[in-house]
């Protein structure tokens, strides 16, 4: 196993996937997520770091503990399309880093169309469910591989 984790990192209102808007954010909780990702990360050799937070200023700071990760998972939520501090975070961050959303969000109200998050990671991936999550994971575990080789 390698002894640095995979941070998987959750912003606003994601505490309330499974049971808010299923029909775009699907039915699994959090929880659930949670377990697909520990699976998944554990056959690829990696543990993880999964956390879930309300508030802006604690995720900008998971971020920077992310420097001392074998790489970084975001699904900021809401505040993909509003902050510019986690934009900021993520431009420091060395460690490669993937954005995931459950819903697509280019195909919902025109305000999430934007995303501050996208131009600072290494790729994106939305519209999935938390399928998305696990391919994800598979992007770091691939990025810290090459890292590794090169």
């Amino acid at each position: 196993m390698v002894d640095r984790p995979i941070f998987i990192l959750n912003g606003a209102n994601l505490d309330l996937v499974g049971t808010r808007e299923p029909g775009h954010y699907g039915d699994m909780t959090l929880a659930d997520i949670e377990r697909a990702c520990r699976a998944r990360a554990d056959g690829l050799g990696f543990g993880i770091d999964f956390r879930q937070t309300n508030s802006e200023g604690e995720l900008v700071g998971w971020i920077h503990e992310a420097e001392g990760a074998a790489g970084l998972v975001l699904n900021a939520g809401a505040y993909t399309h509003t902050s510019i501090a986690i934009h900021d975070a993520l431009r420091a961050l060395t460690r490669p880093s993937v954005e995931v959303h459950l819903s697509n969000i280019f195909a919902r109200e025109p305000f999430r169309h934007h995303s501050y998050v996208a131009p600072v990671v290494r790729g994106s991936i939305c519209g999935l469910g938390a399928k998305g999550y696990e391919l994800a994971i598979e992007a770091v575990a691939a990025l810290v591989g090459a890292e590794r080789a090169g």
